[in-house]
């Protein structure tokens, strides 16, 4: 944790380092205006690292917007920054070219003995570089990089905290008892209740499943981040929670990030009517016919003897029946394939939730979003109905899926 630590504090210097190059020092002349640009920058580093140590320290959530927020913005920035970093630099090499032609006087006529001759130009005194045109070009970049970051943090931010998209999605699996043709999953997955939800962002997502009148609940993982004492009254919507078979949930990373661990969150679920599946599985009967519905724990609870147990969640069943997995990760989608899993609903990736970060998943995760066929198992993978850190979501809408399924 404290080599984390130390990586992310010289990133973060690194990246601040590189906005005040670009944004205070091209853009000023030495003077009161850069001396409040660097100081306000400096701020907001501040405010960064104070909202990241005080999250974990049960920060309020009006004192952890800002530097959410900040972060959003500094990071597209640096993203609009560097992309225009060849096009900046044609522009000053053209600059250079230009003051250099200026510095060059032009030839003096002399007139010698009735005639005249061109002499060569006296040498010309070294000119100061033009700073109007630099800081032009610096003022330019900055102005397009900071509108550019902020319409589309603005963008991200109306959208993650909006309603959640509906994706209505039909799976076929071959084996399926015709009879269960047309049962319906409602999957949700990393609402993430925190420091910058309210109850007003349980409310809507269960007020949203409800309205599915699906025949299953599955809640994929990451659903707090945080402890019962800090986050209980924002759960208890869930009590709400209406389907034909009932709500089911197992663990994601996040309910590994508190020293309580899942633990509590498992009593607590139960109290409000949702069943966990702990490396278990239950029987969904429907129309007379048999669906096995398992969960398996999320990776992350590995290194606390808390890990996933797929032989225990999957062994001993009837393989002539179609069996759905809810599993946190993706990636876990390669141990279901080998116990011969028909349909793995996960969640965690958030679809990127900030592009281009969707095509920095694509190297951990097999699938970002969307449903995807592994080894002969088929997955879907919800972008998740919250947000994580910035309230932000550029390129990957919140989503419920009412998932059906069919022969």
């Amino acid at each position: 944790m404290g080599v984390i630590v130390v990586i992310f504090v010289a990133l973060v210097l690194l990246v601040h380092g590189y906005l005040w190059h670009r944004l205070v020092r091209q853009t000023t002349r030495p003077g009161r205006w850069r001396k409040a640009l660097t100081w306000g920058l400096a701020g907001l580093l501040a405010v960064l690292v104070t909202t990241f140590v005080g999250t974990r320290m049960g920060l309020e959530s009006w004192a952890a917007w800002p530097g959410y927020v900040w972060l959003a913005v500094m990071f597209y920035l640096v993203v609009i920054l560097v992309v225009l970093e060849v096009p900046r630099a044609v522009a000053a090499a053209s600059l250079r070219g230009a003051e250099r032609r200026e510095r060059v006087p032009a030839p003096v006529p002399v007139t010698v003995g009735g005639g005249t001759s061109v002499s060569s130009p006296p040498e010309p005194a070294p000119a100061p570089p033009d700073m109007s045109r630099r800081l032009f070009l610096g003022r330019t970049t900055a102005a397009i990089a900071g509108a550019g970051a902020l319409a589309t943090v603005g963008y991200g931010m109306s959208s993650a905290l909006g309603d959640p998209v509906i994706e209505r999605v039909r799976v076929a699996l071959p084996k399926l008892d015709p009879r269960l043709h047309g049962l319906r999953f409602a999957v949700v997955s990393d609402i993430h209740l925190g420091p910058l939800t309210g109850i007003g962002h349980t409310e809507r997502i269960v007020r949203m499943i409800n309205g599915l009148e699906a025949d299953v609940v599955a809640i994929v993982g990451d659903l707090v981040d945080g402890t019962v004492a800090q986050l209980g009254a924002l759960a208890r919507p869930l009590k709400s929670l209406e389907s034909r078979y009932g709500a089911y949930f197992v663990t994601g990373n996040h309910e590994y990030f508190t020293a309580e661990g899942p633990g509590e969150w498992i009593e607590e679920l139960r109290e409000l009517g949702v069943r966990s599946l702990r490396n278990e599985r239950v029987e969904i009967g429907h129309q007379g016919a048999v669906l096995d519905l398992a969960g398996v724990n999320d990776v992350g609870g590995a290194a606390s003897g808390d890990g996933p147990d797929f032989g225990k969640a999957l062994g001993g069943r009837d393989t002539g029946r179609s069996t759905v997995l809810l599993a946190h990760q993706p990636i876990q989608v390669d141990e279901a394939a080998r116990h011969g899993v028909d349909l793995q609903l996960s969640g965690h990736t958030h679809g990127g939730q900030i592009a281009p970060f969707n095509l920095v998943v694509g190297l951990q995760q097999p699938v970002v979003s969307g449903l995807a066929s592994v080894g002969g198992t088929q997955v879907y993978v919800t972008r998740g109905a919250g947000f994580w850190g910035p309230p932000v979501r550029v390129g990957a809408p919140p989503e419920i899926t009412l998932l059906e399924l069919g022969g």
